[in-house]
């Protein structure tokens, strides 16, 4: 009796059905193996053992998928509750946690940094922890957004130049001037902490990106608490 012939591999009928679930955490394997520009429908479907054309009956391309895959990443992110905490303590601690979410899907997180200005939605856990604590900070309800917005700008930039490499190849740009190519004097300021012989490392530039944001917040929260007393008198 003639054995049947196995189908060829993305042809055959799968004992899992797709679902949008499935598809997009075996995207974001592909992502996190290869990069967002790497993955293309037919690469899915061999990784998920699918007909490709049965991946359009769950998303509709591919910008869908890497979409899909973003809103479930940020869906994912958890930062540790510091409500009793300064506000300066909490910021710092939700960057650090948006920059460990960073770094554990570099290709995913890159992407959406360039390619999905939309993918920061008013509910995701990260904007609505950074919006509360900007409140708690005491800046203006009508201003929250605005402020919100700018740190998310800056930190998102500092993350995208870290993913990249250009923060530290920025960091070693030597200063312009005469003494430029001279040698470090043997009395100089030691190097910040976290400085290695190459200069700073990234984790030292990200807290120094955060000092910098809260320093010039601080700043601005003193500078409305004056000029509202001025009007009080």
């Amino acid at each position: 009796m003639e054995k049947p012939r196995r189908a060829p591999r993305g042809t055959r009928k799968r004992d899992v059905p797709l679902t949008e679930a499935g598809i997009y955490a075996a995207a974001l394997r592909l992502i996190d193996q290869d990069g967002a520009e790497a993955l293309t429908m037919r690469k899915l479907a061999t990784a998920l053992d699918a007909n490709p054309m049965s991946l359009y009956h769950h998303v509709s391309n591919k910008e869908a998928v890497l979409r899909g895959v973003t809103r479930t990443v940020g869906a994912q992110f958890r930062t540790v509750a510091l409500e009793n905490a300064p506000w300066q303590e909490r910021i710092r601690l939700l960057a650090a946690d948006f920059r460990t979410l960073a770094h554990r899907h570099p290709g995913l997180m890159a992407y959406s940094f360039s390619h999905q200005p939309d993918f920061i939605q008013p509910d995701d856990p990260f904007w609505t922890a950074l919006t509360a604590i900007v409140a708690a900070a005491g800046v203006p309800q009508p201003e929250v957004p605005e402020i919100a917005a700018l740190i998310v700008a800056v930190v998102i930039g500092a993350l995208t130049a870290e993913l990249n490499g250009s923060l530290h190849q920025w960091a070693n740009l030597k200063p312009p001037g005469p003494d430029s190519g001279e040698e470090r004097p043997t009395d100089a300021a030691p190097r910040p902490t976290g400085a290695g012989p190459e200069g700073p490392d990234q984790d030292h530039m990200f807290r120094l990106v955060m000092n910098t944001l809260i320093a010039g917040l601080e700043s601005r929260l003193t500078a409305d608490d004056d000029g509202r007393d001025v009007g009080r008198r």
